[in-house]
């Protein structure tokens, strides 16, 4: 049952999205009265018919029985069918290709310019509803983890950032951390760092290294526990289970992922020991690392922070307006 019900949202998913854009086309031809032959959700190519058709006024709608698409068929324009033979004849004015090269452009232009509308409408919605996504400091359970760059600026694993120059800091931002040490020459960072406030100096060479860095900086601190492992790898092989908990390679204590990390890269294609908690359980198993220093697991990521939804401004006022609506 969840199969067809998977199979039967990615259907109506696709069916909307290709209607919507075909639309594009369509509306623009209908206002720039080009006759429009056919409007299909799905394509009707041969060997087979139409699923379901009808014809209404000059178009004749249906679904057709492939369902990689949809198009409509405009006189006078080569399109998906790829019939030319309407081509020998002089252009007629109902004709796509007598119609001056602008109104050409926007029927051409019209389902990529939906697209774009229906994206942006989508995300604003989402952003409208549920807002936008951040990690809230007081949610951190194990801290923040750094990227290498970080580490060499004086942080460590499990700081905090608590304040950015002079500005207090209740979140991960790395948008805004960049921007005050690139942008705004900030030098100075306020970490909490074992239940204690420590500052933190950038020196001046390294803001070229954050303007060109392109990978994440920082992230919540996660325990290594195993969500899934992928068949056939290592840790398959090794017997890793989920919701094992690495908890030490080669006797170096691991209590966090980035702890396993560097470790990992300096195994590379080697055996080493590993302990895991498995349960009440304590495991010992031998592993070979693959040639990159992985494992071939999925970490578990979920339960371990909070996560909290910043309201944009559009959705404060409009919940507002909403409010002041009813209230009259």
């Amino acid at each position: 049952m969840d199969t067809i019900v998977n199979i039967s949202q990615f259907l109506l998913s696709l069916s909307l999205l290709i209607i919507l854009h075909e639309m594009g086309h369509f509306l623009p031809a209908k206002w720039f009265k080009t006759r429009v032959e056919k409007f299909f959700l799905f394509f009707d190519f041969a060997p087979f018919n139409a699923l379901f058709s009808f014809k209404r006024g000059e178009t004749e709608y249906g679904i057709g029985w492939l369902p990689l698409g949809g198009y409509v068929k405009i006189s006078g324009m080569v399109d998906e069918s790829m019939d030319t033979e309407s081509l020998n004849a002089p252009p007629q004015p109902w004709e796509f290709r007598s119609k001056p090269a602008w109104q050409r452009l926007i029927i051409m232009l019209g389902g990529v310019t939906v697209n774009f509308l229906l994206g942006f409408f989508l995300f604003a919605m989402i952003l409208w509803n549920w807002g936008k996504a951040y990690y809230p400091n007081d949610g951190l359970q194990y801290g923040i983890a750094y990227d290498s760059l970080m580490i060499k600026q004086g942080f460590q694993q499990g700081d905090i950032i608590m304040q950015i120059g002079d500005e207090p800091v209740d979140r991960i931002n790395e948008g805004a951390f960049r921007e005050a040490v690139v942008l705004h020459d900030v030098r100075t960072i306020t970490v909490k760092r074992n239940g204690q406030n420590q500052q933190i100096s950038i020196p001046e060479q390294s803001v070229q290294d954050f303007a060109k860095h392109r990978t994440s900086l920082m992230q919540p601190r996660l325990p290594f526990v195993v969500e899934e492992v992928a068949s056939g790898k290592p840790a398959d092989l090794a017997g890793l289970q989920k919701g094992d908990r690495v908890v030490a390679i080669n006797g170096n204590t691991v209590e966090y992922y980035d702890q396993f990390t560097p470790i990992a890269q300096q195994n590379k294609s080697k055996e080493v020991n590993m302990t895991l908690l498995r349960g009440a359980d304590t495991i010992n198993t031998k592993i070979t690392l693959s040639s990159a220093g992985l494992i071939g697991v999925q970490m578990k990521t979920e339960g371990f922070y909070a996560i909290g939804h910043q309201s944009t401004a559009w959705q404060r006022h409009s919940r507002v307006a909403y409010t002041r609506a009813w209230a009259f």
